[in-house]
């Protein structure tokens, strides 16, 4: 996702992808006030305030009526700190709400949350308005957003991280010495965190309690039950959402999804491979775009790829090296629209030419300590440094784009904490209400990883595929045999009788790649 630090350079990526698809920030909430008694009392959101050019992927947004900002509202619930000391010391869950406009036609509330983690959602049911959630959704529910545990306007963590730590890329790791030198970095990082003002929180920042916080929302809602919609990070959010809370749980649908396990060891090296699968989109694209002059077919733009990291391993450039080039084209990748971005960037370091801008992200120590408290507290990683030199020659093998890095350590081998409770396990225990959406060719949240989720939720579950590439696929993609599927589950509760493959669909007026 441009150009977030975390575990590691591919989680970083999947968290600020999802900025992007948010499209708005946490910003200042001011006129909020406390939840008691279970109840909201919603109140102004006027500086959420929607970032210049990440309103949404779509080209096009479809919207109608006022701007849907002038209509949200925001409100703080409490909730326990310790989950296991449900009167003890208290944080602050930032809430907001964008109300149906036909209540005639409202059945329910829906949580929604754009990935992460460490990614702020307060403004997330804006930014799927604006990017052109069916009017029938709108209408059929009340869109809640909410920034987890740790993150944006609830209660945040830090854990001190300077600028250079913030831009830091994981080697490409072609030695055990690489490893090694990466594991300095890894072990400054978890010390910091360890060491931090916002330590106190440190154990009890993980995903199975911002699920625990969302029941809470639910509860104070007073609906009896609620409907969730979750991208990349956010399906295994939503995944132990509804292991943890089944009778809770109406339509869930998880968009791009990870793994059974979340963001674990197997995952960062995952993205590896969702770069194996994706990058031949974006030779197919170069290729028949001359005027880049990276290669006339796809191969030679592949070729092209290496040449250049491995050039800039050599020899750093434009303020590139090896490590950002791969990382940077692996995050600018999760978006088609990004492709003549790549393609510029490319041939900028291939000639020498002035780079294209990079806007700035905000907020990116909060998202990248938030993210290490999640990841780190969510499962245990290999501590061995030995591990993770085995793994990066295992991995530069079989996915040699990115497979050094991938598998690399990071901060999490050196976490000062044991997880204070067992991992949520994905099953088949519960309603079968659940709907998968993805798109074939994610970078991010690999095909590989979703189909993995989609057998351990059993007959829970029912998954649609597209056959595309890209990270998100609801609402915003032109594949309307998958995007119908969603609609049509969250309006009428009706899912496909069983898995559905979707082939190609080319926009209407659009280039293909």
């Amino acid at each position: 996702m441009h150009r977030n630090r975390a575990v590691t350079q591919g989680i970083a990526a999947c968290a600020v992808t999802a900025a992007a698809l948010a499209g708005l920030s946490s910003a200042t909430v001011p006129d909020i006030a406390e939840a008691t008694s279970g109840t909201l009392r919603w109140g102004s959101c006027k500086d959420v305030e929607q970032k210049p050019g990440d309103a949404q992927q779509s080209k096009t947004p479809r919207q109608s009526g006022k701007n849907p900002l002038s209509r949200l509202e925001c409100a703080t619930l409490e909730v326990p700190l310790d989950y296991r000391d449900p009167d003890g010391r208290k944080i602050g869950i930032a809430v907001s709400r964008l109300t149906s406009e036909n209540p005639s036609k409202r059945r329910g509330a829906l949580l929604v949350n754009p990935g992460g983690p460490g990614l702020a959602g307060l403004g997330y049911p804006v930014a799927l308005a604006l990017s052109g959630l069916p009017q029938a959704v709108q209408d059929t529910y009340d869109l809640i957003g909410f920034d987890p545990r740790g993150v944006g306007r609830s209660t945040p963590v830090t854990c001190d991280l300077t600028p250079e730590q913030l831009e830091h890329r994981p080697l490409y790791a072609r030695t055990a010495a690489d490893v090694t030198k990466e594991a300095a970095h890894a072990r400054d990082v978890a010390r910091q965190c360890a060491g931090s003002k916002t330590s106190w929180m440190l154990p009890h920042v993980s995903t199975a309690n911002t699920a625990r916080d969302m029941d809470q929302i639910r509860a104070a809602l007073g609906k009896p039950k609620i409907s969730y919609f979750g991208g990349s990070y956010g399906t295994y959010l939503g995944a132990v959402f509804t292991m943890l809370f089944p009778a809770e749980s109406d339509r869930i649908v998880l968009d791009s999804n990870l793994g059974p396990k979340g963001y674990d060891v197997s995952a960062a090296r995952l993205f590896g491979r969702g770069m194996e699968d994706r990058l031949p989109d974006f030779a197919k694209y170069a290729a028949a775009h001359p005027e880049y002059n990276l290669g006339g077919t796809q191969d030679q733009v592949e070729r092209k790829f290496t040449e250049l990291a491995e050039r800039l391993e050599k020899k750093p450039a434009r303020g590139y090296d090896g490590a950002r080039f791969r990382t940077d084209t692996f995050s600018m990748l999760f978006l088609d629209s990004n492709m003549p971005l790549v393609a510029e960037t490319w041939q900028s370091l291939d000639t020498g030419r002035q780079l294209p801008p990079s806007p700035p992200t905000p907020g990116m120590e909060n998202a990248t300590s938030s993210r290490y408290y999640v990841t780190c507290n969510d499962s245990r990683w290999p501590v061995a440094i030995s591990v993770y030199q085995r793994n990066t020659v295992v991995d530069r093998e079989r996915y040699p784009m990115m497979g050094g890095s991938t598998a690399n350590i990071g901060p999490c081998a050196f976490w000062p904490d044991e997880p204070t409770e067992p991992q949520v396990q994905i099953g088949d225990r519960g309603p079968s209400n659940v709907l998968m959406v993805q798109n074939e060719r994610d970078p991010g949240t690999p095909l590989a990883g979703a189909k993995k989720l989609r057998k351990a939720f059993g007959t829970r579950a029912t998954m649609v595929t597209a056959d595309q590439g890209g990270h998100g696929l609801y609402p915003h993609t032109a594949n309307t045999c998958a995007t119908d599927a969603v609609t049509t589950y969250l309006t009428t509760g009706k899912r496909p009788a069983q898995d559905l493959a979707c082939p190609a669909e080319q926009p209407s007026g659009q280039p293909g790649l």
